[in-house]
């Protein structure tokens, strides 16, 4: 009593429905069966579908102190979870002679259809069988995704259409989706008069040419009649099906709730409607199939199995399921430093070699000729900076398969690339028939799949997301056309990229590629919202990096394709836009031959000349505004100014920081430069975490060298519309870097008042 809860009466039948579904699809060769639903019947369906125990269930409720491993800080890091009508629950059901079902139901927030584009990806990894090499074949009748949606939610959150718009796309088609709308003819306390402009709740999916069928809840021959429908025309056609299942809500939204406040007359029809059980006890002993006596005794034996499972408990004692905040796979400290990502000159000449080789009767469009032929002659020279950014992904892709990862790589133009940089894909000038050398790669040991994603970022972030979770093993990337269109996404990031190891022990490895940087394209085209990711970094639940060289990214690409297993953690990368041909961001075969993953690069053109003596202004900065600097003709000036690139900014790399300011034993002052506003970017992060860790000024037992910031002051939006006003700007921020007596205005204000 007292504890919120979420009930399924009123729309009862959605288990059976369930049940009907699942001891169906054996027949039809389904091996997994993925589930995504919202709060309403939630722990019902755990219960008699997934099997999970009442004991379970119960002792949620009562929510002892005892299942609590550890009540310190440090035990409490990792294991916020989750409340119970969120959690996911995995069950395996021997099926229809001894074929063996795999029955998940996926873990869901209170943005209720978020889970939908999830459920989607799980089921395309479900039905993925990964080849030795080449594409990976998906075989739709291995999995069936079933979407569970609320009558309000359905058509009123944007995610829905954005995963019906999956269900005939090459790389995202999950084979057909039962869908079934749990309709209570109200949400929350509001009717449908005011949450859709269509009769149905089910309306949008008349768009998609989905076969859709309304059924009375209070009718269970009718509800398993097309529970029938639904199962073999998914599975004879391959197509999503749409189940409106009409009833009502017995109680609130929760059964803390007061209905009659805001539905006071359709709560006096509710409250007159015996249930569907009442309904079918009747008409069962009109038949003569059960006496009354033994409905009563059917009643009182399951009311006192709950009762006794709840009387029980021994909640002195710790839960004996395993809680699942402890399943969270916790790595060996320092395994990502570790890991060794350079790769043999020769291996590497090998599969560039194979990645250079069209079919005889393939023609390249003219104007590709000199990006090919440019990029074939990158490795000619060890030492020669000629690898760019897309040669580089290349090479580090193609590594990765032939040590066995698979690789999938999606997002908004992805074959290509937005800036042209990638050509992963190639196009007959003649034909358009496509070509991918990765898929015909002589060395690789895996699949490697490609596809352009629609333009949609929360759905395809949650579906790559799903099929991560699913198929932990793969390289999962998906990349966004321009890094601000992640704005689109935030929900999906914050609910499950960031805190699903957190609330529900799912280890993801997914790869966010995110274009960031100033170059005067005007507000919508500079910031993927670095500041974002930063203030969710908490409890290493992230790896945030802004990378300015192509052997960083080699080996960044490397490092998480072995880590997959081991040390498995989403990666945001503020990927470059100009940078990607930039001479100075280029990297020789060396660097990839000898090197790692560097979170810090020290200033090479001050240890050159041997001048860390001379250093009393370190310049830390991140990403493309590095270029801007030591290209700038003041920098061969200062010799009295390093600059520090900041490669990954989360995890902190406090230790390589504290490195890099004992490079430097005349160091007065430290800055952090960059080029996003003052309240954006990294600062407001690097901040409190520079200010713990700034060396002692020489000659001083105490005082700490200064710490500045340059750069945008505080503004409402990311980037000047100007790309006049921009240029400025950016020589400001340059000019300000080299000279002697900066003064940081907003700081000076701040200590006068």
């Amino acid at each position: 009593m007292g504890k919120k809860r979420f009930s399924i009466e009123g729309v009862d039948m959605l288990v059976t429905i369930l049940d009907e579904v699942i001891l169906q699809s054996p027949a039809f060769s389904v091996e997994s069966i993925l589930i995504g639903m919202a709060h309403r019947g939630r722990l019902n369906v755990m219960a008699h579908v997934l099997n999970k125990l009442y004991s379970d269930i119960l002792r949620e409720f009562k929510d002892p102190i005892s299942d609590i491993s550890d009540t310190t800080y440090e035990g409490y890091l990792g294991q916020t979870g989750d409340v119970k009508y969120h959690k996911g629950a995995y069950r395996v059901w021997p099926g229809r002679n001894g074929v063996m079902l795999d029955i998940k139901i996926a873990p869901n927030p209170s943005h209720l259809e978020l889970v939908n584009p999830l459920v989607a990806g799980m089921a395309r990894a479900a039905g993925t069988t990964s080849s030795q090499r080449g594409a990976p074949r998906f075989e739709p009748q291995k999995s069936l995704p079933i979407q569970i949606h609320g009558d309000a939610a359905f058509p009123g959150q944007g995610t829905v259409a954005e995963t019906l718009n999956f269900a005939n796309l090459n790389g995202y088609t999950a084979g057909g989706t039962i869908h079934i709308i749990a309709n209570n003819q109200v949400g929350f306390t509001t009717l449908p008069s005011d949450t859709r402009g269509s009769l149905y709740a089910s309306d949008l999916a008349k768009g998609f040419k989905i076969p859709i069928v309304h059924v009375n809840a209070n009718d269970p021959v009718a509800c398993l009649e097309v529970a029938r429908l639904a199962v073999h025309y998914r599975n004879t056609f391959h197509k999503d099906f749409m189940i409106d299942l009409v009833g009502y809500r017995r109680y609130g939204h929760n059964e803390g709730d007061e209905p009659r406040f805001t539905q006071p007359t359709m709560y006096q029809k509710v409250d007159e409607m015996p249930s569907v059980r009442e309904l079918w006890a009747r008409e069962l002993i009109q038949r003569g199939f059960i006496s009354s006596a033994e409905v009563d005794a059917l009643m009182q034996k399951h009311w006192n199995h709950l009762q006794e499972t709840y009387d029980g408990l021994d909640l002195q004692q710790p839960s004996p399921v395993k809680k699942e905040a402890e399943k969270a796979h916790r790595p060996e400290p320092g395994l990502a430093k570790r890991t060794e990502t350079a790769v043999p000159a020769d291996h590497l000449r090998d599969l560039h070699t194979a990645l250079m080789q069209f079919p005889a009767s393939f023609k390249i469009s003219p104007r590709l000729n000199r990006v090919v032929n440019k990029r074939g002659e990158a490795l000619a020279n060890a030492d020669e900076k000629a690898i760019d950014w897309g040669t580089a992904e290349l090479l580090a892709f193609a590594t990765i398969l032939a040590g066995g990862t698979p690789i999938r790589l999606t997002g908004e133009d992805v074959k290509r690339g937005t800036f042209s940089h990638r050509h992963a894909t190639y196009f007959d000038a003649e034909t358009g028939a496509e070509y991918t050398p990765l898929q015909h790669l002589p060395h690789a040991r895996a699949s490697f799949e490609i596809h352009n994603s629609p333009l949609t970022e929360s759905a395809t972030i949650g579906f790559e997301y799903g099929y991560n979770i699913e198929h932990p093993e793969h390289l999962v990337l998906w990349e966004a056309q321009f890094g601000d269109f992640i704005n689109a996404a935030q929900m999906m990031i914050d609910e499950y990229l960031v805190s699903g190891r957190a609330k529900w022990s799912q280890t993801p490895s997914l790869v966010l590629l995110l274009p960031h940087g100033y170059e005067g394209q005007g507000p919508d085209h500079s910031s993927a919202r670095l500041e974002r990711f930063l203030q969710l970094a908490a409890e290493k639940n992230l790896r945030i990096v802004n990378p300015t060289t192509a052997a960083q990214y080699f080996h960044l690409l490397r490092r998480q394709a072995l880590l997959l297993t081991q040390d498995p953690l989403p990666l945001v990368v503020m990927s470059p836009k100009s940078l990607l041909r930039h001479p100075i961001a280029g990297s020789s075969l060396r660097e990839l031959t000898d090197g790692r993953w560097q979170p810090i690069i020290p200033d090479e053109w001050i240890a050159a000349e041997e001048k860390e003596a001379e250093v009393t202004r370190l310049v830390l900065c991140s990403g493309k505004v590095v270029v801007d600097l030591v290209n700038s003709s003041l920098r061969p000036q200062n010799p009295w100014v390093a600059i520090g690139r900041v490669e990954q900014l989360y995890p902190f790399p406090k230790q390589e920081l504290r490195d890099l300011f004992a490079q430097y034993p005349n160091l007065e002052e430290v800055m952090w430069l960059q080029e996003e506003p003052r309240n954006m970017g990294a600062y407001r992060f690097i901040e409190p975490r520079l200010g713990d860790i700034l060396p002692v000024q020489s000659g001083s037992k105490r005082k700490r060298v200064a710490f500045h910031y340059v750069g945008r002051p505080n503004l409402a939006s990311p980037a000047e519309g100007s790309a006049a006003w921009h240029q400025i700007n950016q020589d400001r921020i340059v000019r300000d870097a080299f000279t002697r007596a900066y003064v940081d205005e907003e700081l000076k204000m701040k200590q006068n008042s």
